[in-house]
C-alpha cells in the first residue's frame, strides 16, 4: 500500500465532472445537475455496515432531497447491488451510479488515482455551483452522519449559497435590435423554412446532432440573405462586442450561425439545461448571445442553475450574453410564442480551433445547437 495516493478534495474547489451510467439513465452528464446542493455517497458496496447505515440515513431524510433543494447521489462499486435491486433511484431527488470500474471513486478519493487499494467511503457535499463544501469520510461510531445530518440542516436557501442573493455573470445589453430588425427577422422565420433542430453531443470521439423533445424543443430559421447577414453583424459589432470587451477584455472577431429560433408554447418549447461548448465540435464558442425578438410570450426566460434559481426575460430588441461553459436552461413557454437571434461569438484563436476540430462533425450536426 506504500505509495498509494488518493485525492483529496479540498473546500470550495470545483467538482470534478463525469459520465456515467446511472440507475436512470445509459451515460449520466453530472455537470448539468447544478444548481441545488447536491450529496454523493461512496458507500462502495451496500451489504457492508457502512453503506447499510448511509442508506439509512438516507431514509430516515428522505424528504430533504426533492431535486429542487438537494439530491443525492449513490455510488456503488458492487454489480450486485444493481441485479439485487437493493439500491435504485426514487424521484424525486434520490439516483444511483454504477462505478463497477472505479473510475468516480478514483476522480473524488474514494479509490486511490491508480493502483489497487482499499475502497474508502465517504460523503462529499457540493454546494448548487459543483463546488466542494464537505467531505466527510465514514466512520465505524457513526459520528460522520450526525455531521453530515447538521451540515444539511444548516445549508442556505439555494438562492444565497454564496452568503447572499447569487446573479449569473451575464451581460445585458440593451437597443441591439430596433422593432423593424426585429419584425423582419419574425417575419422571415414566419415565411418558412424552419426546421426542428436537435443539440451536440459527443459519441464515440464524434460530435453528433441528437433529437429529444424531452431536452429540447425549438424550431429555427437559418438567415441566408447576405445583406440581411451583414445588417446582423453590424448591429452586433456596434453594440455587443464593446460590451464584452469592457466586461470581460476579450475581442470577439467571428459570429457563428445567423439564425432565428422559436419556443412555441403549442408545442412546449423548451431547452433543458446544457452547456455550449461541451464537445470537441463545440469548443469553440466563446460566448452566447439571445436577442428577444418580441416579448408579447410567457415563460420561456434564461436561467443559469449554478447562480441560483433567478431567471431573465428582457424586453424585445434587447440581448443576453454569457459565456459559452455556463449551464443554462430556457423554461417552458407557457403562452405565445419566443423568438429569439441565437449566435455565437469568438475571436480568432478560437476559429482556428473550430477549423481543426471540424473533422470531428458528423455530418448533420451543424443544423444543432
Amino acid at each position: 500500500m506504500d505509495g498509494l495516493r488518493y485525492r483529496k478534495l479540498s473546500l470550495g474547489e470545483p467538482a470534478p465532472w463525469f459520465q456515467q451510467r446511472s440507475s436512470s439513465r445509459a451515460m449520466f452528464a453530472f455537470d448539468v445537475v447544478a444548481g441545488r446542493y447536491l450529496v454523493l455517497c461512496f458507500f462502495g458496496r451496500a451489504r457492508d455496515p457502512g453503506g447499510g447505515a448511509a442508506l439509512d440515513f438516507l431514509q430516515a431524510h428522505r424528504a430533504w432531497f426533492d431535486d429542487v433543494r438537494m439530491s443525492f447521489f449513490g455510488v456503488s462499486s458492487d454489480p450486485d447491488d444493481e441485479t439485487s435491486g437493493r439500491v435504485r433511484h426514487s424521484m424525486p431527488g434520490v439516483w444511483q451510479f454504477w462505478d463497477f470500474d472505479g473510475g468516480v471513486a478514483r476522480l473524488y478519493g474514494a479509490l486511490p488515482e491508480s493502483g489497487e487499494g482499499p475502497y474508502r467511503p465517504m460523503w462529499v457535499v457540493l454546494n448548487p455551483g459543483l463546488q466542494v463544501l464537505a467531505v466527510l469520510h465514514f466512520r465505524s461510531d457513526g459520528s460522520d452522519l450526525e455531521a453530515l445530518g447538521a451540515l444539511l440542516a444548516r445549508l442556505p436557501p439555494v438562492s444565497h449559497y454564496g452568503g447572499l442573493e447569487m446573479h449569473a455573470p451575464v451581460i445585458i445589453v440593451p437597443e441591439v435590435f430596433d422593432r423593424a430588425l426585429c419584425e423582419l427577422l419574425i417575419g422571415r422565420y414566419e415565411a418558412g423554412g424552419a426546421q426542428p433542430t436537435g443539440f451536440m453531443l459527443e459519441v464515440e470521439g464524434r460530435t453528433v446532432a441528437v433529437h429529444d423533445a424531452h431536452h429540447k424543443k425549438r424550431t429555427d430559421y437559418i438567415v441566408e440573405d447576405t445583406g440581411l447577414i451583414a445588417t446582423l453583424q453590424r448591429r452586433v459589432r456596434a453594440t455587443v462586442v464593446p460590451a464584452i470587451q469592457k466586461a470581460h477584455c476579450f475581442q470577439v472577431t467571428t459570429m457563428e450561425r445567423f439564425l432565428v429560433g422559436c419556443y412555441d408554447s403549442d408545442s412546449g418549447g423548451h431547452f433543458a439545461p446544457h452547456r455550449d461548448n461541451t464537445t470537441r465540435g463545440t469548443a469553440h464558442r466563446r460566448f452566447a448571445l439571445s436577442v428577444n425578438l418580441n416579448d408579447d410570450f410567457e415563460g420561456g426566460a434564461l436561467g443559469f442553475p449554478e447562480y441560483g434559481p433567478r431567471t431573465y426575460k428582457v424586453p424585445r430588441g434587447n440581448a443576453i450574453v454569457f459565456g459559452g461553459g455556463l449551464l443554462h436552461r430556457v423554461t417552458k413557454v407557457t403562452r405565445g410564442r419566443r423568438y429569439a437571434f441565437l449566435p455565437f461569438l469568438y475571436d480568432d484563436a478560437a476559429a482556428a480551433l473550430r477549423e481543426e476540430n471540424s473533422r470531428y462533425l458528423a455530418p448533420d450536426a451543424g443544423a444543432a445547437t
